[in-house]
Formats: C-alpha cells, sequence, structure tokens
C-alpha cells in the first residue's frame, strides 16, 4: 500500500535545472559561430533550445504531478503510439532524412524524433511486465525470450532508419532493467554470444559503420575523414588544461568540430572550462544518479522501482556513450549529452522522464 504522497526530491530537481542551465549556457557558446554564419543569428540555437528547455520544465512538472502508476494503465497504448510512429516516419516523403537517417517528422517549424519516445514507452511497458512476471524472468522461454524479443523488434524497427545509437541505448537500457528483475547471467551470456555476432552484422553491413570502427582505433589514420570528428574533439580537450581557455574562447567550434553544439558539446565545455568545469558536470550526473537509485531502492512497489531503474540507466548510458566517443573511448555514435546537448526530442523526452522520476520520489522512502 502507498504510503501519503510527500514532497519531490528537491536534491534531483536542483542537479537537473543545474545541468539544464549548464547546457543552456553552452549551446549559445559552442554554437554562436556556426549560427552566425549560416542563419546570421548567432542566438539561433540558444533561442531554440531555450524554447525546448522551456516546454520540457514545463513537461517534467506537469509529469511530476502525475501519479507515476498512471503510465502502467497506458504503457501498452503508448508503446502502440510510438510503434505506429516508428513506421510512418519509415515513409519517403513523410520522414524527414538528416545525417542518412530518416528519423524525423516535421511538425510545423520543428521536427520529432519518435524513436526517442520509443525508449521511454518501452520502459514503461517493461516495468509493468517485469512487475508483473518477475517470477518467470529465471526462465529463458517464458520471461527473458518474451521481453526481450519485443526489444529487439523495437531495435529492428530503429535500425531501418537507421539509427544505431538510439537502437543502442534502448536495448542497454532494457537488459538493465530485465537483468536487475532478476535473469540469469548465463542467460544473458548465451544472448550476448548471438548479441555480438549480429552486431559485428551490422556494422559489416554499412561502409560508415567500418569507418567509424576503424577511425576509434586509429582516427589518425584518415584524419581529414572519418577520424576528423574525435581528432578535433581530442584538440579540444587537451588545451583546455585544469582551468580551459574560457567560456566563450574555444577555438575548435570555428567550423573545426562539426555542429559542436550536439554530440560534441562536452569537448567544446573541456576546452573552455577545462578539467574542472568537465569534472563538475560529470560530478552533476553522479549525484543525479545517486537520487535515482536511492529512489528506485525506496519505491514502494515494483513497477514503480522498475520504472526508476530504466529511466536512470538510461539517462546513465547516454552519458556514458557520449562521453566515451568525446575522449576517444569509444566509436562515434551520434548520442546526445542528456540535458547539454541542442536538440528538441532529446531534451524533452529527459525532462519528462525526470518527471516521472519525481513523481516516483513523492511516494519512496527515501
Amino acid at each position: 500500500m502507498l504510503h501519503k504522497r510527500t514532497a519531490p526530491d528537491y536534491v534531483l530537481v536542483l542537479t537537473t535545472l543545474l545541468l539544464l542551465a549548464i547546457g543552456l549556457i553552452m549551446v549559445y557558446s559552442a554554437s554562436a559561430i556556426w549560427a552566425e554564419y549560416k542563419f546570421d543569428d548567432s542566438f539561433f540555437f540558444a533561442k531554440r533550445q531555450l524554447l525546448f528547455a522551456g516546454a520540457g520544465i514545463f513537461a517534467m512538472f506537469f509529469m511530476m504531478n502525475i501519479e507515476y502508476w498512471t503510465w502502467r494503465d497506458y504503457s501498452k497504448l503508448l508503446l502502440l503510439i510510438c510503434f505506429g510512429l516508428l513506421v510512418i516516419v519509415l515513409i519517403p516523403g513523410v520522414g524527414l532524412v538528416r545525417g542518412g537517417a530518416r528519423s524525423w517528422l516535421g511538425v510545423g517549424a520543428f521536427s520529432v524524433q519518435p524513436s526517442e519516445f520509443m525508449k521511454l514507452a518501452m520502459i514503461a511497458f517493461l516495468a509493468k511486465y517485469l512487475s508483473e512476471h518477475q517470477k518467470k524472468i529465471t526462465s529463458f522461454k517464458k520471461g527473458l525470450v518474451p521481453s526481450l524479443g519485443l526489444v529487439m523488434f523495437a531495435f529492428g524497427m530503429i535500425m531501418l532508419q537507421p539509427d544505431l545509437g538510439t537502437g543502442t541505448v534502448l536495448v542497454a537500457t532494457c537488459v538493465v532493467m530485465i537483468y536487475t528483475a532478476g535473469a540469469r547471467i548465463a542467460h544473458f551470456v548465451a544472448l550476448g554470444l548471438v548479441g555480438v555476432a549480429g552486431f559485428a552484422g551490422l556494422i559489416l553491413s554499412a561502409p560508415y559503420r567500418i569507418k567509424r570502427i576503424t577511425s576509434f582505433l586509429d582516427p589518425w589514420e584518415d584524419p581529414l575523414g572519418s577520424g576528423f570528428q574525435i581528432i578535433q574533439s581530442l584538440y579540444a580537450i587537451g588545451p583546455g588544461g585544469l582551468l580551459g581557455l574560457g567560456l566563450g574562447n574555444s577555438r575548435q567550434k570555428y567550423f573545426y568540430v562539426p555542429e559542436p553544439q550536439t554530440d560534441f558539446i562536452f569537448a567544446i565545455l573541456a576546452e573552455e572550462l577545462g578539467f574542472i568545469g568537465g569534472t563538475f558536470v560529470l560530478l552533476l550526473f553522479g549525484v543525479l544518479l545517486w537520487r535515482g537509485v536511492r529512489i528506485a531502492l525506496g519505491a514502494p512497489d515494483l513497477f514503480g522501482a522498475f520504472m526508476a531503474v530504466g529511466i536512470v540507466s538510461m539517462i546513465a548510458i547516454q552519458v556514458m556513450i557520449n562521453i566515451g566517443v568525446v575522449t576517444g573511448l569509444m566509436p562515434v555514435t551520434g548520442i546526445t549529452l542528456p540535458f547539454l546537448s541542442y536538440g528538441g526530442s532529446s531534451l524533452t523526452l529527459i525532462l519528462m522522464a525526470v518527471g516521472i522520476l519525481l513523481n516516483i520520489s513523492r511516494y519512496a522512502r527515501l
């Protein structure tokens, strides 16, 4: 039985707003030169990001005041809607193509990325499934295969765009949730071997993915091609030193790092604010992870616990992949940095997810 509703986790609220504020500042700093050149308005990306942030904050507080178990009741409907949108986005002439991927739907002057919202819909549906069938999850056929089968179907739909980065985050998040529910490690090892083979097949099926892998291993082999982004990112991080070059003083944002306000915004942050600035941002993400884990552990029911685990895992996995790419530890995947990178769908989705997490915190024993 749920105990009386209390105030939300204010530490989580403050951490989220701090990350969002840093993101707004860095989006302007990283994009001003590019925006001035392309749109004759240095505030072009900053103004749009401010609009996205405002909508996202509204969504976060709106979600914070909706009882989280509501999403259990509507999880199947939300999942079906997201699957429908994934089909619609693949229709030529309807889905917008950017960077070689048909992943966006135009909505007036803006665009929406359905795969981003699929992540949250899948988390809600899987949380419902795991809370109702936790005893079966130790069974390979009755528990693990049905849950992972649905996840892999969604992954396949996303790969038709193709969007390997978003698909990877979706699968990794759901694997964490399923493992938390009590799935056996031996089953994961067996499926992992199959997954590695399939992942290798996806990489080998597209030449640009092979180039991303080879550039990750040795970016200087093709410094003006596949290794360009990683090299320029490292050239940004290195000179930043301890204190950085100063806010607004990045050199790499002068058309060296392509569209630095998106996936490689952390490189510009490290260049301008140095090791101390980068560490502070990572500490904020650490606090967010800590509070999220506490909320999951204190959730009053299994659905709330699994929902919290899914949301926290999604954010943490995106942060690890993005920072790994920017620092040259992982191949380029096109994953945004939560709260900081420019982007409407990703920012709105993350803030909505935090809103749900805050509602769970209102009933959790922290």
